[in-house]
């Protein structure tokens, strides 16, 4: 199973304290060359870059077809990360996309690309038995205070689904 990232899930669950869920789940992560860079070229976060640059389960490839990430970015606002990720997917002919932006998420529908979120990947984990209910309400609560964008009404429906009470 061919698994394509755009930043911010992995930035999100790595903020959380929680990417090696990623691993766990899919075993091996792909990203192109300008989500790697987006995560790893801002040196007000040296810690976060030497914890990507040191995962072993992400796996950095390179677009083919930059035309196509032009003509995307141009047409659609993407920014350069959610582009490749989103033409790589379709040149590894991948099973699943993981993205959270709203703009992002919309162009993988059009695009017929399966996609998740990073609360998606939180469900997935609980449904696989690798987190807690208690583990999920508490990566809730830290997304949240890093200004994760997550509405407090999708935070408490995860927790319904995983049979807390509402808390957000």
């Amino acid at each position: 199973m061919i698994i394509i990232s755009d930043t911010t899930p992995i930035l999100s669950l790595l903020k959380a304290g929680r990417l090696e869920l990623l691993e766990m789940l899919y075993h091996t992560v792909v990203v192109p060359e300008a989500v790697y860079n987006e995560l790893t070229s801002n040196d007000d976060y040296e810690e976060e870059r030497r914890e990507i640059e040191k995962c072993t389960f992400l796996s950095v490839e390179k677009v083919r077809n930059i035309e196509s990430v032009r003509i995307l970015r141009v047409v659609t606002g993407l920014d350069a990360g959610e582009s490749e990720s989103l033409v790589l997917y379709g040149e590894m002919g991948a099973e699943l996309l993981l993205i959270d932006e709203h703009k992002g998420r919309n162009v993988a529908k059009k695009m017929a690309v399966e996609y998740v979120g990073t609360v998606g990947i939180l469900m997935l984990a609980f449904d696989e038995g690798i987190i807690s209910a208690e583990e999920i309400r508490e990566t809730l609560e830290i997304l949240l205070r890093c200004d994760i964008r997550l509405s407090r009404k999708l935070c408490n429906k995860v927790l319904r689904y995983v049979g807390l009470e509402d808390y957000f």
